[in-house]
């Protein structure tokens, strides 16, 4: 018989964390957000509050709702306090190390029934789920980021993730009010393997000296109609994760298509992260972005 959730842990309360602990209160499931400090969490609690009041402010959710939400939120210093969910979510670092230690850490203290998950963007699902104690219940469970405005998760199977719950999950997404795309466990999934690497390449138009940041961002957005152009959502993304995720491909793939730029590592190197850390490939620290080359 299928498992119900009814509540849902989150580990990391950073930017993804605090966006699926979000969506998931808005709908109504009770969220333990975990990380591992309490002041990450009360940082991820802030974040969420002002997200949700600019909702309210622009009409998508009432007052009440947005304390009905905040209200179903609890915080939780340690693993051992998600043992009463029936779904946990990974939304740590994309590490594949300290998501081994995580799901290490985790699994003892879960029901057997107890459904896993991770939010990874790019790392081998079938590889996590190895490391828990439960590879037919761990699934890949990828939000876009930011999560509570992007409509799109991907559903990523392991080799042993069961149909009970690639079923569980696909129903889960779906009352979070959020569209699925199912992706086979391959590196970066469907779009970060489409979108990262357009990134990537924008970063080589920069550093062969093609175009400028703010040629190469208002030709896309202004040529391609993007949104946003690639270095400006480069250094939305982080330019750490979005060097992971290359790595991961180039590894993964062993393509040579997949090199990650050299200056992108230099940019991380020098802990340019974008726009976390106030410098990336514009310049946060003024009133507007200024570009970094």
């Amino acid at each position: 018989m299928a498992l119900e959730i009814k509540k849902v842990g989150v580990i990391g309360a950073g930017q993804m964390g605090s966006g699926i602990a979000h969506v998931c209160a808005l709908a109504g499931f009770p969220v333990a957000l975990a990380d591992i400090a309490e002041d990450r969490i009360k940082s991820g609690m802030a974040v969420i509050d002002g997200n949700m009041g600019r909702q309210v402010g622009s009409g998508k959710i009432t007052n009440d709702e947005r304390k009905k939400a905040l209200s179903i939120i609890t915080p939780a210093t340690s693993l051992d306090k998600l043992g009463d969910c029936d779904l946990v979510i990974e939304s740590a670092v994309e590490d594949e190390k300290v998501k081994r230690a995580i799901f290490t850490e985790l699994c003892p203290h879960l029901r057997a029934d107890a459904l896993v998950a991770s939010n990874t963007s790019s790392i081998s699902i079938t590889r996590l789920a190895s490391i828990s104690d439960r590879p037919e219940k761990f699934i890949g469970i990828h939000f876009m980021n930011p999560v509570p405005v992007m409509e799109l998760v991907e559903l990523i199977r392991g080799i042993a993730t069961d149909d009970e719950t690639f079923d569980t999950a696909r129903t889960f997404v779906a009352k979070l009010g959020k569209i699925v795309a199912v992706s086979e466990d391959f590196p970066a999934f469907m779009v970060n393997r489409i979108l990262l690497p357009m990134i990537n390449e924008a970063v080589y138009t920069l550093y062969e000296g093609v175009g400028t940041v703010e040629a190469i961002d208002t030709a896309m957005r202004l040529g391609a109609h993007h949104p946003m152009g690639p270095l400006q959502l480069a250094d939305f993304i982080g330019l750490d994760t979005c060097l992971s995720i290359m790595q991961v491909l180039y590894e993964g793939l062993a393509d040579s298509k997949y090199r990650p730029c050299p200056l992108l590592v230099k940019y991380v190197e020098a802990g340019w992260l974008g726009r976390k850390t106030q410098r990336g490939f514009y310049d946060y620290r003024g009133e507007d972005p200024v570009p970094t080359r």
